[in-house]
């Protein structure tokens, strides 16, 4: 027998649900987690969704002509915030690339230019501040990570019995980030490059507390980011701005990769200790590091199978 009090309250919440101006991030998160959707807040008017908007697409089920659409709003979002125009495109993964990233320990210096170029070049938040890439300063013999300082604010670099080890998103095989996305908002890409639909995105942060690396951020603020200081040549699941709520992370640049040009981080390194390229080429420098060097997988025993690498001379 049905229980009318039940039936009556679940068709309440349902109207009222429907009637009020919900965010879809708000909503989909209280379903995520199990909160009850009486328990959520109703948005302001300036940030409620409209009804095409809470019930899009998933960003694998577009069409070219939705994508086309997409791409065409945010730029006219982007002008209307921050008064500039830019450019936001989504190009696919190119057929027969795997792309790998080897990091040579024995060359980097921990200057961090590396750091600074990811931030310039992917539109991230200047305050509060997020950086893709964390440098440690390790002990010389060490390889355990919880030895080393990220925090080293001297500039006489490198230090004396000290190595740095640069560590951002390993762009993993098995990734346990997209296992625990209960939304499906992120996912691993043909050419190995594990990204998010931050449209899709609900601030969970499951992913973050899965990634062994600690590389996935999350923007609990409005980005705050110098209008001139804004890279105008865009990728939709790469350097966009992205708004508040939602994680985000390194990958690969791959607006400029999946172009044929280089990470912004490499090519600012001084010591010419970043190399990339795609694995399935026998002659790209990655295939020749993997096959010559001494190489050091971060976290190995995980079984992750990241495809950032680290290597000695």
């Amino acid at each position: 027998m049905v229980d009318e009090k039940k039936e009556s309250r679940s068709s309440y919440l349902l109207e009222r649900t429907l009637n009020k101006a919900l965010p879809r991030r708000t909503f989909l998160k209280g379903l995520a987690v199990g909160t009850a959707v009486a328990t959520l807040t109703p948005a302001k008017t300036a940030e409620a969704f409209s009804f095409s908007d809470f019930f899009k697409k998933h960003y694998k089920e577009l069409s070219p002509q939705e994508k086309t659409a997409m791409l065409t709003r945010i730029e006219a979002e982007t002008k209307k915030r921050y008064g500039i125009d830019v450019k936001v495109e989504d190009p696919p993964p190119m057929d027969g690339v795997e792309f790998v990233y080897c990091l040579n320990l024995s060359k980097c210096i921990g200057c961090r230019k590396c750091v600074y170029a990811c931030v310039k070049e992917n539109n991230q938040s200047r305050d509060p501040q997020i950086q893709y890439i964390k440098v440690l300063e390790m002990p010389k013999g060490s390889l355990d990570v919880h030895e080393g300082n990220m925090y080293y604010d001297h500039e006489d670099v490198p230090q004396k019995d000290k190595f740095y080890m640069p560590v951002q998103c390993h762009q993993c095989k098995h990734p346990p980030c997209v296992k625990v996305c209960p939304v499906e908002a992120t996912w691993k890409e043909p050419d190995g490059i594990v990204v998010i639909d931050y449209d899709w995105c609900i601030g969970c942060r499951y992913c973050e507390a899965a990634c062994p690396y600690e590389a996935r951020r999350f923007n609990f603020t409005d980005p705050k980011i110098p209008t001139e200081e804004i890279n105008p040549n865009q990728g939709y699941l790469s350097n966009r701005i992205r708004p508040r709520g939602v994680m985000e992370k390194c990958t690969f640049c791959l607006h400029r990769t999946r172009k044929g040009l280089y990470p912004a981080c490499l090519e600012v390194c001084p010591t010419g200790s970043r190399k990339f390229g795609n694995i399935l080429d026998p002659n790209s420098e990655v295939r020749a590091v993997i096959q010559h060097k001494r190489i050091f997988v971060l976290k190995e025993e995980l079984n992750t199978m990241p495809r950032f690498l680290y290597f000695f001379d």
